[in-house]
């Protein structure tokens, strides 16, 4: 079925307080009522910068820094010195590792 384009600021309007006094997603809204989705939301960006204000009410969005921390390896090693374990990670230090061992091994 071919999605109608939002016809004109009236039109558009109308639609947005239709959806936003619905319990509807926009997708879904859109779909119901035959209407581009993409039209629609141009015509909301429109008469926004028109209006200082989102036509559907909208809250305003606000901008986050996000900061992506490296992942954790998910690899993990056993290190077996007679009847001692030691479990390391990706992250451990060789120098350190082999200080260990030594010291476990003289024990």
């Amino acid at each position: 079925m071919d999605r109608r384009k939002v016809r004109d600021g009236d039109d558009a309007l109308e639609l947005l307080r239709a959806l936003s006094h619905s319990e509807l997603s926009r997708k879904e809204f859109c779909r119901l009522h035959g209407i581009d989705g993409r039209s629609l939301r141009c015509w909301e960006l429109n008469l926004g910068r028109r209006h200082g204000q989102v036509a559907s009410e909208a809250p305003a969005l606000r901008l986050l820094e996000v900061t992506v921390a490296r992942p954790r390896s998910s690899a993990s090693y056993r290190v077996h010195v007679g009847d001692l374990v030691v479990e390391v990670d990706d992250d451990f230090v060789d120098d350190t590792l082999v200080r260990l061992v030594a010291v476990l091994a003289a024990c």
